[in-house]
């Protein structure tokens, strides 16, 4: 029997759940399903800081989902604009360090929204605290760079992005390579220069269409190929 490659995703700091009744760790259900669907086993990550990466030692991938603002301090901003919400301090330092550890070790990794945030200030890059006008309930094209991992993945150089964003990369960290953009000139996706193993990140929220859109569907079929691979 082949076992599904264990793909970790960090969990979300929730005050309420109306099941559960107080707070709670939440993973969205279209992420996991997208996972699943892909031939992956989902693995929901407590975030518990300090991080400790034998933690992952298990995981053949991770999964870097969307969530609340990453406080600015982690990409060197003194300020805080009024728009910031559900900043969490644990919450920033765990998946901090989970990213650290996947650039580090090569670890199959997509990244999404806040996913592709976080990695962009762990390697050092800057964050536009909010877009006016901002990209939130948005379904825009999205031009993907051709010859691009991006590109061989989407089989596509137009996609139809499904984007829940007020804040976008300022400017990105030299170690990644700008994928997609949007027609406004945000960047949309990028891609590691020099890769130690398979990574993707997206703005976009693929998994809102991956049910009915094979191209977004692809983005997790491909981590999951590559956490196959690597397991």
């Amino acid at each position: 029997m082949t076992h599904r490659p264990l793909i970790a995703l960090p969990a979300r700091f929730s005050t309420s759940a109306s099941a559960l009744r107080y707070k709670a760790e939440v993973a969205a259900r279209a992420l996991v399903e997208a996972v699943y669907r892909a031939g992956g086993e989902p693995f929901v990550m407590h975030p518990a800081a300090p991080f400790d990466p034998s933690r992952l030692d298990r995981c053949d991938g991770l999964l870097l989902p969307g969530g609340g603002d990453l406080h600015p301090r982690h990409y060197g901003d003194a300020t805080e604009h009024e728009t910031l919400y559900d900043v969490d301090d644990a919450q920033d330092e765990f998946d901090l360090a989970v990213a650290a550890h996947a650039l580090a070790t090569g670890l199959p990794t997509l990244a999404v929204c806040r996913g592709f945030q976080v990695v962009n200030a762990v390697l050092g890059g800057t964050l536009d605290q909010h877009m006016d006008p901002d990209h939130r309930h948005k379904v825009h094209p999205v031009d993907v760079a051709p010859g691009t991992l991006l590109a061989k993945v989407l089989e596509t150089d137009r996609a139809a992005a499904s984007c829940y964003h007020h804040q976008s990369v300022a400017t990105l960290a030299t170690a990644l390579v700008p994928t997609a953009r949007a027609a406004d000139g945000t960047v949309e996706a990028a891609e590691l220069a020099a890769p130690r193993g398979w990574f993707l990140a997206v703005q976009w929220h693929p998994e809102d269409t991956a049910a009915s859109d094979p191209s977004q569907q692809a983005l997790f079929t491909a981590l999951v190929q590559a956490s196959a691979t690597r397991a």
